[in-house]
């Protein structure tokens, strides 16, 4: 039977209230309303319609109701500049992830999750201590955030959303973390985010919402410490003088120039005037929108290892998208720069194994 969840889904991908996708289907937006509450059953005509006006197969509109991402249950960093039209496009491609998750759960054995749940903890510094503490990272940087949230069972996804208001966004299902990085960020930026939203699945699974402002503050205090370990920074950077020092010393931590003034900032590296005028020279060199001596956008293991292991099946991203009746498109979004430069090995044709990824 057509399912009228997946419509409402499909819509807000694309944008589109209800009253936008009425005018452009030719139909009263009563008419809508009363297809996605299930009032009305639509004729085949008008579900090859709706297919074609919202670019997804027929197919897509007849599957099982999806797992659906509340705007409560989700994080986001920037609430207030956000429409709801963004809001909801980001939630909607955060649940075709799910179908994407468990079509691969069930053809491999991913990391468990082995995140600590810190929520009682009230010093966020404190608590990415803990973590590096209980992740045996010592003091070292983090080579590959992806990496290792991925070793630690947090399935990453991008959201290939081509704006600025939709950082990040993180949440749990079936116990298990998700998060969503826009790749329209930069690779400084996104390591950040990374960091920003695993503060939120570990310090806000339970308790106060994670808009709050401070559910933010300590994300971003959780995420500056993690990235950036006191000592570490300390014994490397113990006076700075000029800002083109922290050009060049930022490379370490994989952060932006003004994550790093942030940070010496606060460990009373750099005083009040330093630290403005820092951030003044950091405007006016234009680092906010391009930062100098940029990183390489990090890559996926996971989601390589996973579509390397399908093609040597000759199974293609497209024929996943085919087998999950989903655009094309719109899977690419979900890993587009995780999974690195691939190409289908040549193999004789077969089923696929369930293997496991390490």
């Amino acid at each position: 039977m057509f399912n009228p969840q997946r419509m409402s889904l499909a819509r807000k991908r694309r944008r589109l209230s209800s009253k936008g996708f009425a005018e452009l289907i030719g139909m009263s937006p009563v008419t809508v309303t009363r297809l996605e509450k299930a009032n009305n059953e639509p004729e085949p005509a008008t579900v090859d319609l709706i297919a074609e006006a919202l670019g997804f197969p027929r197919d897509f509109f007849f599957g099982e109701d999806v797992d659906e991402l509340s705007k409560e249950s989700a994080s986001f960093r920037s609430m207030t500049s956000m429409t709801a039209k963004e809001r909801d496009a980001a939630l909607a491609s955060g649940s075709l992830a799910y179908l994407l998750a468990d079509y691969v759960t069930a053809k491999f054995n991913l990391p468990e999750p082995k995140l600590i749940d810190l929520s009682h903890e009230r010093d966020p510094a404190a608590a990415a201590r803990t973590v590096r503490q209980v992740w045996a990272l010592g003091e070292q940087p983090i080579s590959n955030m992806i990496k290792l949230l991925e070793s630690k069972g947090v399935r990453v996804f991008s959201l290939a959303e081509n704006t600025k208001t939709v950082d990040a966004f993180s949440c749990w299902r079936n116990d298990i973390p998700y998060i969503f990085l826009n790749t329209f960020k930069s690779a400084e930026r996104s390591r950040l985010d990374a960091a920003h939203e695993l503060a939120h699945l570990i310090l806000h699974k339970h308790g106060a919402p994670r808009q709050s402002r401070d559910a933010e503050i300590e994300a971003n205090s959780f995420a500056s410490s993690f990235l950036m370990p006191k000592a570490d920074v300390r014994s490397r950077l113990p006076f700075v003088a000029r800002l083109d020092e922290l050009v060049v010393a930022k490379k370490r931590w994989g952060v932006s120039t003004a994550a790093l003034a942030y940070r010496l900032h606060k460990l009373g590296v750099l005083s009040d005037w330093q630290y403005r005028t820092f951030c003044i020279q950091i405007n006016q060199r234009g680092f906010a929108t391009q930062e100098p001596n940029s990183l390489p956008r990090e890559e996926s293991v996971i989601w390589k290892k996973v579509f390397t292991d399908l093609w040597a099946d000759r199974i293609s991203k497209r024929q996943v998208a085919a087998d999950l009746h989903l655009p094309p498109d719109e899977l690419e979004n979900l890993v587009f720069g995780l999974t690195g430069p691939t190409a289908p090995p040549e193999r004789a044709k077969g089923p696929p194994n369930l293997k496991a990824v390490q």
